[in-house]
């Protein structure tokens, strides 16, 4: 049995959530077992950055935005997620932000964006995001 911690830090009664139990379920289910909200597709979306899954990426990506060509930085290390806000903004309609921090070439790095979401045919799709001003975390 796999017992892989989901990169995205979900918690469970302060117990960090296994990737089966978390986002895994949406990255190896998608045509079955869609997100049920924009932070859980966030959130899947961030752990499927960590895995290298560029196919759940464009599966959940609208396809008025989403690149034709998605490469992935190889020497980047996923440090962490923080989830700040996530709300509704009407009826198909969602915000996300978040915090993602990251080391490349051994530089701390952090994302911080504030993604918009789209749900369409019963299932959220990623649309695109606002970035913040690029921050360097406190002793990353």
């Amino acid at each position: 049995m796999n017992r892989v911690i989901c990169a995205c830090g979900k918690k469970n009664k302060d117990k960090l959530l296994l990737l089966s139990q978390c986002c895994g379920r949406y990255l190896d289910h998608f045509d079955t077992i869609p997100a049920p909200d924009a932070e859980s597709l966030m959130r899947s979306r961030y752990s499927a950055f960590v895995l290298g899954r560029g196919d759940y990426l464009k599966k959940t990506w609208s396809e008025t935005t989403c690149p034709s060509d998605l490469s992935f930085e190889p020497e980047v290390k996923w440090l962490g997620l923080e989830v700040r806000t996530h709300r509704l903004t009407g009826p198909a309609n969602a915000e996300v932000e978040f915090v993602a921090l990251s080391r490349l070439k051994g530089q701390p790095t952090r994302l911080h964006e504030l993604s918009r979401f789209v749900k369409d045919t019963g299932r959220w799709f990623y649309v695109d995001g606002i970035l913040r001003t690029p921050e360097r975390p406190r002793n990353a």
